[in-house]
């Protein structure tokens, strides 16, 4: 294909109104993120009905400044991409609805992208030459996976959380310690203060070989830790807890990705999502696989967090496959990785 692809897409699935114009799936020309976080703090975590209603308000606003930043105009414009899940279902109704009624008025086709498949594609974006075969570990908010791309658009996933994400975990950890919203980067910060084998929290292993995760019981057990010390009036080390809840998570994540690597026998580990930034798995997943010869690519703080650069790199790999939707598309806020 010799010509330019120029897909302008939207993201909504959460609490970010975001819109960015990407060419050929790799090269950003805009990519506008408009954040609720300072709007969500004050009630400690995401609030669907407001994240909705701010969307409405925001999404024309961002979607003309990725033109203006991008200096395109719709008529230059080759597709619309769109994320229609997973995700919050007020949220991505918003963004899914503009997207349509933006694709039948300019008369260009319209892109569905999963969210998770946006976050692996952000890689794309960050390494130019980046190609499957590799294996990317997801770990956001509100997902927690262990996928292996096999080509572009094909995805295995070998491994995932059986109750809490992790990033949901940091931020119920963070919460209990009273650290606020969002939990993560309070963590992050505070945990360089603490002794991170100041306390043993608990890593959950299955007996089936199986790379799947489960936080729930780290995080439990924080909040037990908590009450004991607590009702005992003892004095509570925030840096020490934060530290030490850090690496049991991180240590598992970093563990499971690398048996994945081994086992599909790929020598680049790609990491996604708002957790990627955190600044312990990056440099433990840096360190242990210096030791195999893995290649750990990561994308830059900006292409972690929820964004629609990422989606438009994905739906250019959708666009050139032929998967173009129709206009009854719903949103899915269950969407499976892979699902067409």
């Amino acid at each position: 294909m010799n010509k330019d692809i120029k897909i302008l897409s939207i993201e909504s699935s959460c609490d970010e109104t975001s819109a960015a114009v990407v060419v050929n799936g790799r090269n950003v020309l805009s990519n506008i993120i408009a954040s609720q976080i300072d709007i969500h703090k004050k009630f400690g975590g995401v609030v669907p009905e407001v994240a909705s209603r701010k969307h409405i308000e925001a999404i024309s606003v961002v979607v003309k400044e990725a033109l203006e930043e991008a200096n395109v105009k719709l008529n230059d414009i080759d597709a619309v991409g769109v994320t229609y899940g997973p995700g919050l279902v007020g949220a991505l109704l918003v963004g899914l609805q503009y997207a349509k009624g933006l694709s039948y008025a300019i008369d260009k086709p319209l892109i569905g992208v999963n969210h998770i498949e946006g976050h692996i594609s952000a890689n794309f974006i960050q390494y130019k030459d980046l190609k499957p075969p590799f294996v990317c570990l997801v770990v956001s908010g509100g997902h927690t996976f262990i996928v292996h791309m096999k080509d572009y658009g094909e995805f295995e996933v070998m491994g995932e959380t059986r109750d809490d994400a992790a990033g949901e975990a940091f931020d119920k950890v963070a919460r209990a310690i009273g650290l606020g919203y969002p939990g993560g980067p309070k963590i992050d910060k505070i945990s360089k203060k603490g002794n991170e084998d100041a306390i043993k929290f608990p890593r959950a292993n299955f007996h089936d070989d199986s790379l799947d995760f489960s936080f729930s019981g780290v995080k439990s057990s924080v909040l037990n830790y908590l009450n004991k010390k607590q009702m005992k009036n003892e004095e509570i080390n925030k840096e020490d807890v934060a530290a030490s809840f850090q690496k049991a998570v991180v240590g598992v994540l970093v563990d499971n990705v690398i048996k994945a690597c081994k086992i599909k026998g790929v020598d680049k580990i790609a990491v996604a999502g708002g957790v990627a930034s955190n600044s312990c798995l990056r440099e433990t997943l840096k360190k242990e696989c210096k030791k195999i010869g893995v290649d750990v690519l990561i994308p830059e703080p900006i292409l972690c967090t929820d964004n629609a650069a990422m989606i438009g790199s994905a739906a250019y790999f959708e666009y050139i496959n032929g998967r173009i939707v129709k206009e009854d598309i719903n949103a899915i806020p269950n969407l499976k990785l892979g699902e067409r």
